[in-house]
């Protein structure tokens, strides 16, 4: 606990990919606590062609009121 999920478009390198798990993951340890060996990451390359159809359309726009961070367009 947690395990995060960050879906963005292809195009970053291992080492960017790398050192935005590692971000977040000093972000979850700062403000729960928690050990970093309870903290997994996933990236999850998802094309712009699809983006809408299988993110907004499935996980943002049903779960708005849910999002801490809801995106601007």
């Amino acid at each position: 606990m947690p395990h995060v999920i960050v879906k963005m478009y292809p195009g970053s390198s291992e080492e960017q990919k790398e050192k935005i798990a590692q971000e977040i993951t000093n972000v979850i340890i700062k403000h729960t606590g928690k050990p970093e060996e309870a903290i997994s990451i996933a990236i999850a390359e998802v094309t712009e062609d699809l983006w809408i159809q299988e993110v907004y359309d499935k996980e943002i726009s049903p779960n708005k009121e849910s999002l801490y961070k809801k995106p601007g367009y």
